[in-house]
């Protein structure tokens, strides 16, 4: 594609993103999209051949986006504790966003519940399942019994803190889920030295979640 192809794509990627983001995706027009972009709705769909098309682009934006901004990502806890800690901070910075309107993965899988084929949901499943073997190695690491188990847990009350803020605009929902992952961790954690012991199936986590 020319540079000035590349350019154009990536401003209606960035249009859309910034729209869908504020406003969910089924609510957001193509003719939307194409005026914030400041392209022809012609060029736009030059770029991308149809809305799901740009929806499933631009949930891979986010994908991306994600995983670069993620502190849960990027370091090795010293402890079950610190783990815990930076996972769900994550959630209260969000929430106390203006206008935050809770997990853009979760959002594009209710909106689109109907269309279980739609490659959104194919790329939603994935960063799920790749943030959840994350944690599973984290807490293989840190000698935690039965990791992948645990880490499911853990996903689960870190999705429920967030929806139940965004229902009622609460943050401390967060700190309870938080308190809740810790205790969990705590009685399922060994005494053994960091690193001593994992689970063989641990790298397989992500592909059959």
């Amino acid at each position: 594609m020319p540079r000035s192809g590349e350019w154009t794509r990536q401003r209606i990627l960035d249009a859309a993103y910034q729209l869908f983001g504020a406003r969910g995706y089924a609510r957001v027009s193509i003719d939307e999209v194409a005026a914030a972009a400041a392209v022809t709705k012609r060029t736009l769909y030059r770029h991308f051949d149809s809305k799901d098309v740009l929806i499933g682009e631009v949930v891979e934006t986010q994908h991306r986006r994600a995983f670069t901004a993620s502190r849960t990502l990027g370091q090795s806890p010293g402890s079950t504790d610190d783990l815990v800690d930076v996972l769900f901070s994550e959630f209260v910075g969000w929430s106390t966003t203006a206008r935050w309107a809770g997990s853009g993965f979760t959002r594009v899988l209710v909106e689109l519940a109907d269309l279980p084929g739609h490659p959104a949901r194919t790329i939603v499943r994935r960063h799920k399942a790749v943030i959840e073997a994350h944690v599973a190695n984290q807490l293989s690491r840190l000698n935690v019994a039965s990791p992948l188990e645990r880490a499911r847990q853990i996903c689960l009350l870190a999705e429920g803190a967030m929806v139940s803020m965004l229902i009622h605009q609460d943050p401390t929902y967060v700190e309870i889920a938080t308190s809740t992952a810790k205790k969990l961790l705590r009685r399922h954690s060994s005494a053994l030295p960091l690193g001593s012991s994992s689970s063989p199936h641990l790298r397989h986590a992500g592909q059959n979640s």
